[in-house]
C-alpha cells in the first residue's frame, strides 16, 4: 500500500524512532513503526485484515470510514483507506483507545 500521514508530526515519528519514543514510550513507538511498515508492504486492505495479531477492524459512529489496528493493549493506530483497490492508507492518529 502507499502510505501517507495526516500530520508532519506523525510522519516524523515514523521516520525518527526517538521522536516516537518521546511521544508514546518505547513499546508503542516500536509497534507504531512496525505497523506502518506492515501497511506499506501489504497490497491492500484485504491483506491487512487477514494478518493475525493486528485486529484490523472498521470503526463506527463518528469514526465511520476509518480503520484501526492494534498497537498494544490500550493503543491503536487509526487510518483511512482509499484508491480503487483500497491500496492507499493515510495514518490519522495513534489513539489511546480506552482513555486514562
Amino acid at each position: 500500500m502507499k502510505v501517507g500521514f495526516k500530520t508532519r508530526k506523525l510522519q516524523s515519528e515514523y521516520q525518527h524512532s526517538q521522536k516516537a519514543i518521546q511521544s508514546y514510550g518505547t513499546q508503542v513507538a516500536r509497534k507504531y513503526i512496525q505497523r506502518v511498515d506492515i501497511l506499506k508492504q501489504a497490497t491492500g486492505l484485504d491483506e491487512v485484515k487477514r494478518l493475525p495479531g493486528l485486529n484490523c477492524h472498521p470503526l463506527k459512529g463518528t469514526r465511520k470510514g476509518q480503520w484501526a489496528v492494534k498497537l498494544t493493549g490500550f493503543y491503536r493506530l487509526i487510518f483511512t483507506v482509499s484508491g480503487e483497490q483500497l491500496n492507499v492508507a493515510r495514518i490519522e492518529e495513534v489513539s489511546k483507545h480506552y482513555g486514562d
